[in-house]
């Protein structure tokens, strides 16, 4: 009774916390770099999106500029270019998602199906190789391959006799070119989780379904998929809450004013307003209502697979 007088609550929860920090120290010494750029470069700058809301002056204190509220937001909604620009930004990354977001999934079977290990070490290899090349580069190499004097495509259709193509200058070949090149550049990549997955799969269950008579196509359809699907619905959620984010440096490097109509995205009508203008309060407005949908889109996403499915973001 006299032992309890005294005691301060929760004091055996904080002397438990201390001793975890002691026994763990050299675990926690090495997330404080993490953390700490993850704070200064991501969660600080969030104090700068006030500026959407004001008329930002370069060089003022952000809370002495004058407060506009919308108006940035409203102007952009009602502009000449709007339809444009979401219409474009959507359908990228719509398209991107339909045929990009499959393939590395059939890539990650087809791997997990071959039985030569040589030969499956040097394939995944090779198809990860053009993640790690700079887009500045795989642009560089697409404008030679189709190069209107000197590119090997436009020399190949010139081959069958048919007028050779300004791929770069038609706006109707913009999106094929860059969807295109991006599943080429992630596939093997983006690959490598699905097989991290399926690398997870009890063997024992494929030597049962072989003793049955299962052939290849019945283990991946009973087996292999089944036990990736939590993975593939969780990258699909993040996946549909990242259709509005473009590769912006690389669109910046395919793009021209005669390809606008299919080219001209989000995150390059930003760059314009922003930096070549500069109108910082109208981009820092832009890229906020472009994310409040991007967030709305994720938590949707989230939800009909957390209602209709078994996994979810939380």
């Amino acid at each position: 009774m006299n032992s309890a007088i005294g005691k301060v609550p929760g004091d055996g929860t904080m002397k438990k916390i201390g001793k975890s920090i002691l026994r763990d120290k050299y675990l926690y010494m090495m997330i404080v770099i993490p953390v700490a750029l993850l704070v200064v470069f991501r969660y600080v700058p969030i104090y700068g999106v006030l500026i959407a809301f004001q008329d930002h002056k370069l060089g003022t204190p952000i809370l002495a500029n004058k407060w506009v509220g919308l108006k940035h937001i409203t102007d952009f909604i009602n502009g000449p270019f709007f339809v444009r620009l979401m219409r474009n930004t959507f359908l990228l990354g719509l398209y991107g998602l339909i045929i990009g977001f499959p393939l590395p999934i059939l890539l990650a079977l087809s791997f997990n199906e071959v039985k030569n290990g040589a030969f499956k070490k040097v394939a995944q290899t090779a198809s990860y190789l053009p993640y790690f090349v700079s887009t500045v580069v795989i642009v560089g190499i697409l404008k030679n391959l189709m190069d209107v004097e000197s590119g090997k495509i436009n020399d190949i259709i010139a081959m069958f006799g048919l007028p050779k193509i300004k791929f770069f200058m038609e706006a109707s070949w913009f999106r094929t070119i860059y969807i295109g090149s991006g599943i080429w550049q992630g596939l093997g990549y983006s690959a490598i989780i699905y097989l991290a997955a399926l690398s997870g799969v009890d063997p024992a269950l494929y030597e049962s379904a072989t003793i049955d008579g299962a052939n290849r196509i019945k283990k991946i359809r009973h087996i292999s998929l089944p036990s990736i699907l939590p993975t593939v619905l969780v990258l699909l959620i993040l996946s549909v809450g990242g259709i509005f984010g473009n590769d912006v440096q690389k669109i910046l490097l395919i793009y021209s004013p005669v390809t606008y109509e299919t080219s001209d995205v989000i995150g390059t009508y930003i760059y314009r307003r922003g930096i070549e203008s500069p109108n910082y309060s109208s981009a820092a407005a832009i890229g906020l209502f472009i994310n409040v949908i991007s967030f709305f889109f994720l938590v949707g996403t989230n939800w009909l697979s957390r209602k209709f499915g078994d996994s979810s973001l939380w």
